[in-house]
């Protein structure tokens, strides 16, 4: 009896053992190629979103300095369909995994050119709205997630600092409408916003730093 009981302890105590041992090491993920990063963004993604990733057109968005985690799940994003835009499935479709790392993560490493806001008259407007919300109307403040500077919080929630109003406006009103749904909290909070409080806190954004 005392020697099955010996060796009943001992198969206890060494079961955890194997699986762990099965299972081996986590597989690390490849370091980022910024080189490849860069060359892939200059011959595919430059003529829009500017040879730095700071984009001249306002119509487009700036992408320098962005966390990269947040430029791959929108690249993943527009590939997948889940973010439905033509021309940004059209280029997400020809890149790799491999492809969209490397530039997400060399935009990240580019500093974002400061922006500012153009629109005195609703630029109380747009503070009161990214600081503070609207409580009456439960319109959380953008700051919350997105920080009171527009850094936002890695691999959760964009950096907005110094983006063009005209882009974030755009963004909103997509995400207000339902045409552009794969944020449903930002969907949320849109669809609570009019137009000139759209426009106020595009405008704000822009100037943040």
């Amino acid at each position: 009896m005392k020697l099955l009981a010996s060796l009943l302890t001992a198969a206890a105590l060494a079961a955890p053992v194997f699986p762990a041992l099965a299972a081996g090491p986590a597989p690390q993920a490849a370091k980022p190629d910024l080189a490849k990063g860069e060359a892939s963004f200059a011959a595919v993604c430059a003529a829009c979103h500017g040879a730095d990733g700071n984009a001249v057109i306002a119509a487009n968005p700036t992408l320098a300095q962005q966390h990269p985690e947040y430029l791959l799940k929108q690249l993943q994003e527009f590939k997948s369909g889940k973010r439905n835009e033509a021309v940004m499935k059209g280029f997400a479709s020809a890149l790799s995994d491999e492809d969209m790392r490397n530039m997400a993560y060399w935009l990240g490493s580019r500093p974002a050119k400061a922006g500012f806001a153009r629109n005195k008259e609703l630029l109380a407007l747009g503070e009161r709205i990214y600081r503070g919300g609207i409580a009456e109307r439960q319109i959380a403040a953008c700051a919350g997630c997105h920080s009171p500077n527009g850094a936002g919080i890695p691999a959760q929630y964009p950096r907005l600092s110094g983006q063009h109003a005209d882009y974030t406006a755009a963004q909103l009103n997509l995400f207000r409408s339902g045409a552009r749904a794969n944020n449903p909290q930002m969907a949320q909070v849109a669809a609570k916003l009019n137009d000139k409080e759209i426009k106020a806190v595009a405008d704000y954004i822009a100037g943040l730093r």
